[in-house]
């Protein structure tokens, strides 16, 4: 009897652990597999106080939509792909589908990541790959260091030096997502 080895790819690779670790995001980073554990109940909140805020801000009125754990195609290798926590995107994304439940780039207007266990990731491949996409603005709640970090306007596929805030500031969502408003780094990065 002939035994026959299929050899798998990293898309492959994804599918078989998304089934495996259910509740797990898993994504595809600069040509690695990441698998981020489900997120704790402060992490959530924070998801929730940006919808609401968002919201408040009158994002949809602007032709915005905002959604939670909507994949975006990545164009740093072939099979890359990330899920933001958070992201304010235009109102037809949905036109915009790639594959495997991923949109486009050019249809994120801000994307926004709360860390977890695997906090280096949201700090390192995660800015790299969202500036070579052209993410005009990503935030990111910086949990393990008590900060928020706010990239915007990449440059050649590089988000220049990060603004930081501190707990008791205000962090300024720029104009060019689309809307104006001003988030609470504690709200950030707690959730309350």
């Amino acid at each position: 009897m002939a035994l026959l080895q299929h050899e798998l790819t990293l898309s492959e690779a994804a599918d078989l652990l998304s089934r495996a670790l259910p509740g797990h995001r898993v994504e595809i980073l600069q040509g690695r597999l990441t698998a981020t554990p489900p997120p704790d109940g402060s992490h959530a909140l924070s998801l929730s106080c940006l919808v609401v805020a968002f919201d408040r801000a009158g994002a949809r009125k602007a032709g915005l939509r905002y959604v939670q754990g909507v994949g975006l195609w990545l164009p740093t290798l072939p099979d890359d792909y990330a899920i933001p926590d958070f992201s304010l995107v235009d109102e037809d994304f949905r036109d915009a589908l790639v594959q495997k439940n991923c949109y486009a780039p050019n249809v994120f207007r801000l994307v926004a990541e709360v860390t977890s266990s695997n906090w280096s990731d949201d700090l390192g491949p995660k800015v790299e790959c969202y500036a070579e996409a052209g993410i005009p603005v990503y935030l990111g709640a910086d949990r393990k260091h008590d900060e928020v970090l706010l990239h915007r306007d990449p440059v050649n596929g590089k988000y220049p030096a990060p603004e930081r805030y501190r707990r008791g500031q205000s962090v300024p969502i720029p104009e060019s997502v689309g809307v104006t408003l001003e988030l609470s780094a504690d709200t950030l990065l707690d959730g309350d």
